[in-house]
């Protein structure tokens, strides 16, 4: 992962580690609760409301290569139910733990890769930036793997009428009757006719009969 321009210090998911000095074996606590950030969780399906809070609880561990942050996420997550649609609100708790690399690591007593090994890891390491760790994509990492992809209101949600589309969680006895597709149409057709017409109808059946007995 390339370095950022700059992180700004003002963005309450920048952390500051010059506490730790970079001394292995230090030790930091933070708490904070921050305003979620936007798209913060499964886009469509279930997410934290863009601002709503989120409590973090860090620790931060200076070592040779980095600062390593474990770390939990509370929030309230909102979404709908893919059974019934009804809205759903999920308590959510998301651990997570992450090495931030100093730029210089390979300087301070990590092996220097051969060219080539290790390319893709390289690409997704994060880094320590004057100071600064910026905590945004290790959150939205975080929520997304604590969130169920198919949400719903209660696990034993019955849905919605295949039907009409009646949830029926609100009418446990809801049926229709079943109608054999190969009498539907002369169903239609019986309920079409006047009962004039259909005794017409039978009257000149019965004529044609008589017409080929004689």
């Amino acid at each position: 992962m390339a370095l950022n321009a700059r992180l700004d210090h003002r963005n309450p998911l920048v952390i500051d580690t010059h506490e730790l000095g970079r001394r292995p074996g230090a030790l930091q606590r933070l708490t904070r609760t921050v305003d979620a950030p936007r798209d913060l969780g499964i886009q469509g399906v279930i997410g934290v409301p863009e601002g709503a809070p989120v409590e973090l609880e860090l620790r931060l561990e200076s070592v040779m290569e980095g600062v390593l942050v474990t770390g939990t996420a509370r929030a309230t997550a909102e979404g709908e139910c893919v059974r019934c649609l009804e809205p759903v609100e999920l308590e959510l708790e998301a651990d997570f733990q992450e090495m931030f690399s100093y730029p210089d690591a390979d300087d301070r007593g990590r092996p220097v890769a051969e060219p080539g090994d290790d390319a893709e890891d390289d690409e997704d390491r994060l880094f320590v930036e004057d100071g600064l760790i910026d905590l945004e994509a290790v959150l939205r990492d975080a929520v997304v793997l604590a969130l169920p992809m198919q949400p719903v209101c209660r696990e034993d949600c019955p849905g919605l009428c295949a039907e009409c589309g009646a949830r029926l969680a609100d009418d446990p006895d809801h049926h229709h009757d079943a109608v054999d597709i190969r009498w539907a149409a002369l169903q239609g057709l019986a309920g079409s006719l006047e009962p004039g017409d259909k005794d017409d109808k039978s009257g000149a059946e019965a004529g044609v009969d008589e017409k080929q007995e004689k």
